[in-house]
């Protein structure tokens, strides 16, 4: 991958006080943040990232703990919020929490990269058309909304879960020892009480009423 800018004179392999491998990652994390909002538009693509990445190294120098991907996200994240909050007609400073995140859903909702992909992070005036779309949109978001977040529930088996369950209670478990006691004891008092012939012929007749054509 070809370097993200082109290093300035002063140390070799450094950008303000960075490693080209640091602005490197960075370049790929604003790319990849923008392919995510469906920036298509080459030309576009490189030139918003670079434009983040100029921001993020104008900090660099004064911020030597931070990483020029953790600079460049925060560079990214108030360029774009700042574009919403121009386009919307809101204050930064008074907008809620959630400016960022309903921007971003707005655009998707207004179909801005297949419309109006040009227009992004631009200076106004833009398209009315564009203008009350996002709008339209951010506000269908609405001001409560909220990231919807998964919880694990448990698997409902219905019936096989109830018998499962039921199976495990101590008096049942007592029941099924003593069913099977009594029906041993029946067993061994006929086996006892009736010769092999006698057990052979009920045998076969039991056997032929359950299988009338295996008896012929």
């Amino acid at each position: 991958m070809e370097s993200a800018v082109n290093t300035p004179p002063g140390i070799a392999g450094e950008i303000a006080g960075r490693s080209l491998d640091e602005w490197n990652a960075a370049y790929v994390k604003v790319e990849n943040y923008f392919h995510a909002l469906r920036i298509r538009n080459k030309p576009l693509l490189g030139r918003l990232v670079l434009r983040v990445l100029e921001r993020a190294q104008q900090r660099a120098p004064a911020e030597l703990d931070r990483s020029a991907t953790e600079l460049a996200a925060e560079e990214m994240d108030r360029l774009v919020t700042g574009w919403f909050a121009e386009v919307l007609q809101l204050s930064p400073a008074n907008a809620d929490q959630m400016l960022s995140t309903r921007g971003r859903l707005a655009l998707l909702l207004a179909d801005m990269p297949g419309k109006w992909q040009e227009q992004f992070l631009r200076a106004g005036p833009w398209p009315q058309e564009f203008v009350e779309a996002m709008r339209e949109t951010f506000f269908r978001a609405g001001p409560d909304f909220q990231l919807s977040k998964m919880v694990p529930r448990p698997l409902d088996l219905g019936p096989i879960t109830t018998l499962s369950n039921f199976g495990k209670l101590p008096y049942v478990r007592m029941i099924s020892v003593w069913l099977l006691y009594g029906l041993l004891l029946v067993l061994v008092f006929w086996l006892t009480h009736h010769s092999l012939e006698d057990v052979m012929d009920d045998v076969k007749t039991w056997f032929g009423k359950i299988f009338p054509a295996a008896g012929r």
